[in-house]
């Protein structure tokens, strides 16, 4: 399951991505970081890692270069 999800982020990276704007306010982007956490952590923990990544994308959110933990 976990291949499986992260070639779902690849395909969105690659396939949709390039046509929408581009307002990602951290490094590395949230659909990179929620890739490399799911491969990192596995499919729950690295989901959920993502998630709060998503969630913290706002305009009073934070911004810059955040890591993995």
């Amino acid at each position: 399951m976990r291949y499986a999800a992260v070639g779902l982020i690849r395909f969105y990276q690659a396939a949709i991505s390039p046509y929408l704007p581009s307002a990602c306010r951290f490094t590395p982007s949230c659909s990179q970081y929620t890739a490399m956490a799911i491969s990192e952590y596995g499919l729950r923990r690295g989901s959920l890692l993502g998630i709060r990544r998503i969630l913290n994308c706002r305009p009073w959110g934070g911004k810059g270069y955040d890591p993995v933990p």
